[in-house]
């Protein structure tokens, strides 16, 4: 007799959870590495999980070692392939459905301001003297 697989949801990726024992993410784990496939900093999950950016990262570094990689675009390629979490497709159909999920997956803007060089690019093509 098989147990049906539970999922749950997060950062706009529907994610199955189980035991370990069974080749399944916990549910902690799922959280991460959908957080990672939804482009988050460790920080950010954090934030949104609601504990220390510590747990994370050992979280992080449990799943880079059961899943055999090195970095996190690495270990979000092996869960998609073992069917961990959803393939980019179906995420973006479960994200039309929340209207939170896209704010949730884009990274918040860090402001970085745009200086202009104008002035200077302009003084520089013309030898430094105006006309």
């Amino acid at each position: 007799m098989t147990n049906p697989t539970n999922t749950i949801e997060f950062a706009g990726y529907r994610c199955q959870i189980g035991r370990q024992a069974q080749g399944l993410p916990t549910v902690k784990q799922a959280q991460v590495i959908a957080g990672l496939a939804a482009g988050m900093t460790q920080k950010e999950i954090a934030k949104l999980r609601g504990v220390s950016p510590a747990t994370i990262k050992s979280t992080t570094e449990s799943l880079y070692f059961w899943l055999h990689a090195s970095r996190a675009t690495d270990a979000v390629a092996k869960a998609m392939k073992r069917g961990w979490i959803a393939p980019l497709a179906i995420a973006l159909f479960i994200s039309a459905l929340n209207p939170h999920a896209d704010a949730i997956r884009r990274p918040p803007n860090r402001g970085r301001q745009q200086i202009s060089i104008t002035a200077r690019a302009s003084q520089r093509d013309n030898g430094g003297l105006s006309a």
